[in-house]
Parts: C-alpha cells; structure tokens; sequence
C-alpha cells in the first residue's frame, strides 16, 4: 500500500464524533459494575460514588469543551494541552501516558472477554491462561489488519457496533427493573464490610475511572471534525447518555441479590446478576453483549491510541517515523506501535494475581497525569488571562478549572501508592523515545529543568520495581 506523510484528513459529524466518545466509553467496565460496587460498598455509597464520580467527570467533560473552544488551534487536545501548558517534556509524557493508557485498557477488554468464556470452555480460566494470552493475541493482530484499511471504515464499524453493543445493556437495565425487590434494595444499604464510608467510596472511584474513559475521545479526533464547536457538543453530550446508562447498570443490580452474594460473582458480573433475576439465557445474553461492546470500544480505543502518537509526531514530539500515514488516512506506524505495545501489556496477565481487576485500575491510574495536565491547562490560561475578553466567561472557566484539578488530584489519591509506582515504571522508559525525537532535531536531550522531571520519574520507577522484586507491591 501506498504511503504518504501529508494528506488530507478526514472529516467526521458530530454525530459521528459522539458516536465515537459513546463507543470509547461503553466497553468492559460497564459489565464489571455490579460486582466491583458490591464488594466495596452498598446502596449508600454507590449513590455517593456516583455523586461524585459524576459531577467529576463532567467538569471533566466541560473542561475539554471549555478549552476545545477557546485554544481551537490545539489538535490532539489531552496531549496538546500538556505541551502548551507545562513545555515539550511533560507534554510528551502527556501524549505517552494517555497513548498508554488505551493501549492498557485494551489488554483489559481482551481479559475480560476470555474470561467471559472462561466460563464455558475452563482452559481459558479468568482469562490469564497461555491459551487465553494466545488467542488475545490473535484477536488484537486481526484488528490491526482491520484498522488498517482505513479510518472512515473503522468509524462506519464503529457507529454500528455502538448501537449494537448499546441494545444488551439497554435491556439489562429494563429486565433488571421488573425484577428489582425493594427489601433487597433496603437490605443493601450498608453494604459488605465495617469500613468506613469513605473508605467505601474511595474504592470504587478507579473502575469509575476506567468507566468513564473516553469522554475525551473527541478532542482526540478534533483535526477531523468538520466544525470545531462539534468537539465540545460530542465531548458532553456523550457524557451524557454513557453516565444514564452506567449508574443504572449499578442501581438496578442492588435489588436484585444480597452485596454479599454479588461481591462474590464471576465477571462478568451483569451476566450474573441478570442470571439470578431470570436463569440462565441471561447469563448467556449478557456475555454476547458484552463480547460485542469490548470489540467495539477494541476498536475504538485502538484508532485513538495510534491518532495520538500520530499527531505528537506530526508536531515534533514523538520521533518521525510515528508520522508515516497511509494513502487511506491510516497512521500505519502509529498503529503498529499501538499494537505492539498492546502485545507486550498481553504478557503481562500471565504474572498477574487478578487479571481483569489489575489491568482495569492501572489503566485508570496511567490516565491521571494526562487528565491533571489538562486541567491544570485551563486553570492556568484562566488565571493568566489568556484568551478570555469577557471576563465572565474567564472567572466561570476559571472556576471550572479548580474543580476539574481537584478532582483528578483526589482521584490519584484514591488510586493509591501501588497503581502510581507500577505507572511510574511505564512512564519512565518512555523517556527513550523523547531523546530520539530531540536527536532527530539535533537538539539538547534535556533542559535543566526536564532533567528534574526525568530523576523524579525514574526514582519512582525504580521505587516501583524493587516494591514489586521484593513483594511490597503486588500485582
């Protein structure tokens, strides 16, 4: 296939892009709901969970709306805003970090999928066995291939597996209803254990961020929105419709077993709650969604992770070759490297003692520094003034920006020591490829100032991997 460095790219609705930020979102997490609430907390604690967790990622999804309107020149947003917030180093980790994260978050959707039929063929286990690995990697490879034909055919896919995937959750939620049992519902206010209530909600807030992954999608594609006011529309508005679903999902599933009972199931845990409310064919429905949402949010995932290594390189902040494009819009190495590294992650379950829980809540945790660099964007040109002629606009923003900070900040507290050492030993080698981009432009490798963040970066790593040699972290 023909390859060329510039063309023209393509350009998507806004119905297209929300239907991308729908399909990011709606992937394994939703189906893991009911059992990662219910051995943390109860009725109570959900409700707060969901409190928080939604009014957080909305400032979220406000906050790339807000800067998506007022630095529309910034393509690549959650990376772009790194880079011209904090400089070149910090926005390389930005774009590494987030392009991490989805290639992480996909090993999750391939250990889920196992998993689920785990339960009908036993030599897949939990989805962590050498065959369980082996057809993962069969199955991510022949995505590759698929992507590879072109991005206006994996965004037509994409649209109609989103709807696709949509339909099981949908009737969940309606059968889940009719089956609810109020003295179920009563009897789980308290939840499984004596910890206290905030402890109860800290622990779910990693899945609400695995959850939730995605409303950034459509400032990830902003270069190809056919208006730039579409970007922050289908950033919210899908936002919108993911949370509705996503708090049912969990809601509905207190009435219908004991937490105790719950806590305990096989994920996917909706197949399991939807088997005790109508037998067995619910199991058997739930799995088939689930398996067609993975594939579909698979997809997804994957065209963001190789436009993102795709941009950076384009600007100058990735090394050169990640910028080779195909003739059908396709960032072909982006996309190899995606592939690859989603691969090497692959391995990784066969040393993990919880697979599905430990992939989902370090992709979480690899999130983080993206997000908080971006918030922290927008609370800087609010409070410097920059591009803001109204001051109204400046002090809701501003506001805005405070808010989105802090949320990502308790967020990273709520993840915990263990997820932030084991993602300091992804990020730190990332540096490697900061040093080819600056050779590449015969520049210095490092300021004095990037040699800082560089030694704070690899200290961590190496705290992480002795905490890990010596068994003080666990995985």
């Amino acid at each position: 296939m023909a390859e060329t460095s510039e063309r023209a790219p393509v350009k998507l609705s806004l119905l297209t892009m929300t239907t991308m930020v729908v399909g990011t979102m709606v992937g394994a997490g939703v189906f893991t709901l009911p059992q990662r609430f219910a051995a943390a907390t109860g009725v109570t604690g959900a409700l707060i969970a969901w409190t928080i967790a939604g009014a957080g990622t909305l400032t979220l999804a406000l906050m790339f709306q807000a800067l998506s309107n007022r630095k529309p020149e910034l393509d690549a947003g959650i990376y772009a805003y790194a880079k011209a917030g904090f400089g070149e180093y910090l926005g390389f980790f930005s774009a590494f970090g987030y392009w991490a994260t989805t290639c992480v978050g996909n090993v999750a959707f391939w250990v889920l999928i196992m998993s689920t039929l785990g339960g009908l063929f036993p030599a897949l286990g939990d989805g962590d066995t050498i065959l369980a690995v082996a057809l993962s990697s069969a199955g991510l490879w022949g995505f590759y291939v698929l992507v590879r034909q072109g991005v206006r055919e994996a965004a037509a896919i994409n649209r109609i597996v989103t709807f696709a995937k949509l339909v099981p959750i949908l009737v969940f939620i309606a059968i889940a209803l009719f089956y609810v049992d109020p003295q179920v519902f009563l009897d789980n206010m308290s939840g499984p254990s004596d910890a206290p209530l905030f402890e109860q909600v800290r622990a779910t807030m990693l899945v609400m961020v695995f959850v939730f992954l995605g409303v950034e999608g459509a400032s990830v594609y902003s270069r190809h929105a056919k208006r730039r006011r579409d970007v922050g529309r289908a950033t919210v508005l899908g936002y919108l419709s993911v949370f509705a679903i996503f708090a049912s999902v969990t809601m509905v599933s207190y009435g219908i077993m004991p937490v105790a009972e719950m806590a305990e199931l096989r994920q996917p845990s909706m197949a399991g709650v939807l088997e005790a409310a109508v037998g067995g064919w619910g199991s058997v429905f739930v799995s088939v969604g689930l398996i067609v949402s993975i594939l579909g949010a698979y997809l997804a995932w994957t065209m963001i992770a190789a436009e993102l290594l795709f941009v950076a390189a384009k600007d100058g902040d990735m090394p050169r070759f990640l910028a080779r494009q195909s003739a059908r819009d396709v960032p072909v190495a982006a996309l190899l490297t995606t592939s690859w590294l989603t691969q090497a992650m692959v391995l990784v379950v066969l040393v993990s003692a919880d697979a599905v829980n430990f992939m989902v809540d370090l992709t979480s945790a690899l999130s983080l520094i993206p997000f908080l660099f971006a918030a922290g964007y927008l609370l800087k040109i609010a409070a410097t003034r920059d591009g803001y002629p109204v001051v109204r606009e400046r002090r809701r923003e501003l506001a805005l920006g405070v808010l989105a900070t802090a949320y990502v900040v308790f967020l990273l507290f709520a993840a915990g020591l263990t997820f932030v050492l084991v993602s300091s030993i992804i990020y730190a080698p990332a540096s490697i490829l900061f040093i080819m981009t600056r050779r590449e432009q015969g520049r210095r490798w490092f300021s004095p100032r990037e040699l800082i963040i560089l030694a704070v970066s690899l200290v961590a790593a190496v705290v992480g991997a002795v905490g890990l040699a010596t068994g003080w972290l666990t995985i």
